[in-house]
């Protein structure tokens, strides 16, 4: 893939953000080291404890009589043989085996088995990622004086946003609560000053219409009024609006709206969402079980769920079939058009311009052709929003500064005093200036803010309103 700036504007962007870039990792975020060592060996322990409560399993001594020296907990290979050979059921679930025909161990997949010794064998694969990858990661890159200086460029991410490194800094999970704390609570604002992070809400969604200017999808993003998650989750869940909750609505935007914009279809939305209702115990605002719910609408199963057999009335895989039809070919048919005339032009052309500068070339499947466009578009808003912010702090000589940025969000260091100063100016950028600058921005961009306690963590920020 290449990517080209035709525009002065294109190749500005580029420019100034890559300076930009540049500052906010010299600037660095402020490490609690002393947490974070403590933390690390927190987990050490933890992880301890979970190898000696597996390897009192019945299943590891199995494991030990079949491979003797050899066995080891690492091992994926061993893990699928001795799985194989106690539950033996378990791998006729489609897409658990390789083409081989031997049994999937990575961790998406074992997440979906519900045994005891599978689980705790996630939560130590995960306990060991937290530690090595993530914890030391951060100790081995934070400087002498306990700040860490990510890197952050413009010129290998395919799908044309920025990348990190030295550590990923956009990498820092958030969605495991627990994993969340022990990260994130070490990254500290400096003394009498707030963490502030800044986010483009659902950014990608929006400039997302502003490709595709499906009349529904921008009524979504304009009219505060409507919600396409908690309509979706009432059409997924067979249920009234009144009787969607946060966690129901939460599971049908990121199990089903979010991956059908970015190409996923109904079989996989349908096992995921199936799998969530059952972890997360999903239930009604009326406190009915999900499950319990749904046999009264007439679901009583999941389904086969294999791409090439039909799916069969009264199962969830076709309820899903459903859904999905109905959301490309009803709710959002304009959209449904347009990708299919995106991806046309493209075969013709062999290239594509976005609506920010950029001829994007090469060999891409239809997926990469209607995603890459907006997702790098919606990247360029932020980081137009970015360089505008930066330019902002230094011709008003501020003490605020800038040291992290995250795909759709900036991340910022702000004394206390500046606090009202540094929102007030970040929400006139993004909200005004930034569509004054780019007419064809059609839809309303919105800032959403989260703040620390002074000299608090990043995992303790919280909502803060913009008036």
């Amino acid at each position: 893939m290449k990517v080209t700036a035709i525009t002065c504007e294109a190749y500005n962007l580029l420019h100034h953000g890559t300076l930009v870039l540049a500052d906010i990792s010299a600037n660095g975020i402020r490490i609690d080291t002393e947490l974070l060592r403590y933390n690390i060996d927190k987990v050490a322990r933890m992880i301890a404890r979970t190898e000696k409560e597996l390897k009192n399993s019945p299943i590891w001594q199995d494991w030990r009589k079949r491979y003797g020296s050899k066995a080891k907990l690492t091992s994926g290979h061993q893990l699928g043989c001795v799985l194989m050979e106690h539950y033996p059921d378990t791998w006729k679930e489609e897409g658990r085996l390789t083409a081989t025909g031997k049994p999937k161990t990575d961790e998406e997949t074992l997440s979906t088995i519900e045994i005891p010794f599978v689980q705790k064998y996630v939560y130590l694969s995960k306990l060991n990622k937290l530690r090595s990858t993530y914890l030391q990661g951060i100790l081995r890159e934070t400087d002498a004086n306990g700040f860490l200086h990510p890197m952050f460029g413009l010129g290998l991410a395919r799908t044309y946003r920025s990348q990190s490194d030295h550590p990923n800094f956009q990498n820092q999970p958030i969605r495991i609560p627990w994993m969340a704390k022990f990260i994130r609570s070490c990254f500290v604002a400096r003394p009498g000053r707030h963490l502030v992070e800044i986010d483009l809400k659902g950014a990608e969604v929006c400039v997302s219409a502003c490709y595709n200017r499906d009349p529904k999808l921008i009524a979504y993003v304009s009219n505060p009024a409507l919600d396409m998650h908690r309509d979706m989750a009432a059409e997924i869940f067979k249920c009234t609006i009144d009787q969607v909750n946060k966690d129901v609505r939460h599971t049908a935007k990121n199990l089903f709206v979010f991956p059908q914009f970015y190409g996923d279809w109904y079989l996989s939305c349908a096992k995921n969402i199936w799998d969530a209702i059952r972890k997360r115990k999903l239930h009604l605002n009326d406190g009915t079980d999900m499950f319990t719910h749904l046999k009264k609408k007439g679901i009583s199963r999941l389904g086969a769920c294999k791409p090439k057999t039909p799916a069969l009335p009264g199962t969830f895989e076709k309820h899903m079939q459903d859904v999905e039809h109905a959301f490309w070919y009803d709710r959002f048919k304009v959209y449904t058009e347009w990708k299919e005339r995106w991806f046309a032009e493209y075969q013709k052309k062999g290239w594509f311009q976005t609506l920010t500068g950029f001829i994007i070339q090469g060999f891409l499947n239809k997926k990469e052709v209607i995603n890459y466009g907006i997702q790098g578009s919606a990247f360029h808003c932020l980081l137009w929003s970015l360089i505008k912010l930066h330019s902002y702090i230094q011709r008003h000589n501020m003490k605020t500064l800038i040291v992290g940025q995250i795909h759709d969000s900036i991340l910022a260091d702000v004394p206390a005093e500046e606090l009202h100063q540094f929102l007030d100016i970040a929400n006139r950028i993004i909200t005004k200036q930034l569509p004054a600058a780019w007419p064809w921005i059609i839809v309303p961009i919105v800032a959403e803010v989260e703040a620390s306690p002074l000299g608090g963590s990043w995992f303790d920020k919280k909502p803060v309103e913009l008036k």
